[in-house]
């Protein structure tokens, strides 16, 4: 192994989570859990990643009607977690990580103002958002198709609608723990529920969940509590944040280091210990006058240890890959550059494990690696 990837195969430890190395399996919805029911091939398909020092699963519904349904990623077989078969079903995917020597946490995704009315498993349930809309449609970056089905406002949630939500993500909270997950993860990132709350595009509301910035961290703060209330106090939580939203890729939760600061501190005060910082390029800097890219700034900013996200082993971003010719690349050199100055702690890979189970075995032996495959998507290897 190349010396300069050493430091990214040492352990850590943060509360009751100890990882063998700092290499994350990053959550991709993957549509394999019919009837929201993961089944031996999903477990065994997180299995044979379980060489990662933690593996996040892919976007699971809380038990809450309109959390899953169809969206610009499909909705046909989004995993849930409650009722007896999915929790059964998760059970033995659990069971199948740690047998391999893995660990693992599920992310609690709620699909919010992304979710198509009428859709997943509770059709007759509205689609929730914070004001009634979803969210400036020039620069989406989502089909056109889709778009359409999205676009015409509906009713702001009410206070019940957001007490609802937030007992929802508790009560799933409990279910995670009971089956032994070793940390808990929350997407509140990319235009979904909880990122639709915090960003003043979507969220237009003058009420105590709305105005200021501040304002507008209190229902992930409030998620993030109830979530805290029913877990030990040492098992993690991990809160996954992005400046980008699907309603608009230049977007910012905070336009300076000081207003990014208002929300990542409110969410830590809630219960965050970890931070998995998404971006369309982990190397790309998150504020004029300095290289540093967003999880660094979030690190700084929140005094907590943080995950990178983005561009890892390709040469285009995850939307660029759909549409452009897209090669695999080793860009190690420089996420252990910025891992060794202290930006991040945790390296979170996506579509490169995705696409190749023994990534990082490969990254160990200096083998090449799985040249990009569109088609992977589609199956469960």
């Amino acid at each position: 192994m190349r010396s300069e990837l050493e430091p990214l195969f040492t352990p850590f430890t943060c509360g009751s989570l100890s990882v063998a190395n700092r290499f994350v399996m990053s959550p991709m919805t993957r549509n394999f859990s019919p009837g929201g029911i993961p089944g031996e091939d999903v477990a065994a398909y997180y299995a044979r990643r379980a060489h990662m020092g933690l593996i996040i699963t892919e976007g699971v519904g809380p038990d809450h009607p309109a959390a899953v349904g169809d969206g610009t990623t499909g909705g046909v077989a989004i995993p849930v977690m409650h009722g007896e078969a999915a929790l059964a079903g998760w059970k033995k995917v659990v069971d199948a990580v740690h047998a391999a020597g893995g660990k693992i946490a599920p992310q609690l995704w709620h699909m919010g103002p992304i979710r198509i009315a009428g859709t997943g498993p509770s059709p007759d349930a509205p689609s929730l958002r914070p004001s009634g809309i979803w969210g400036p449609t020039e620069k989406a970056m989502v089909p056109p198709d889709y778009l359409a089905k999205v676009s015409a406002p509906t009713e702001p949630m009410t206070d019940a609608d957001i007490l609802d939500v937030i007992a929802a993500f508790g009560r799933s909270a409990a279910h995670a723990h009971a089956l032994g997950f070793d940390a808990i993860a929350l997407h509140g990132a990319h235009g979904y529920l909880l990122d639709s709350f915090l960003w003043e595009g979507t969220n237009r509301r003058e009420d105590d969940w709305g105005g200021s910035i501040l304002k507008r961290t209190r229902l992930a703060s409030e998620v993030v509590r109830a979530v805290r209330a029913e877990i030990p106090a040492d098992k993690p939580v991990i809160y996954r944040i992005s400046q980008w939203k699907l309603q608009d890729y230049s977007a910012k939760l905070g336009q300076t280091p000081e207003e990014l600061e208002i929300v990542v501190g409110a969410l830590v005060d809630a219960g965050v210990d970890i931070f998995d910082v998404s971006t369309r390029h982990f190397d790309a800097p998150a504020f004029d006058g300095s290289d540093m890219g967003l999880s660094g700034w979030i690190r700084k900013l929140s005094g907590k240890p943080t995950m990178t996200v983005g561009g890892i082993g390709f040469d285009k971003d995850l939307a660029d890959s759909f549409t452009q010719k897209t090669e695999a690349v080793d860009n190690l050199e420089e996420v252990a550059r910025r891992f060794d100055a202290g930006e991040f702690d945790f390296a979170a890979i996506g579509r490169a494990v995705l696409m190749d189970a023994d990534w990082i075995g490969k990254v160990r032996n200096g083998e090449p690696f799985h040249p990009f495959d569109m088609t992977a998507y589609g199956r469960l290897d």
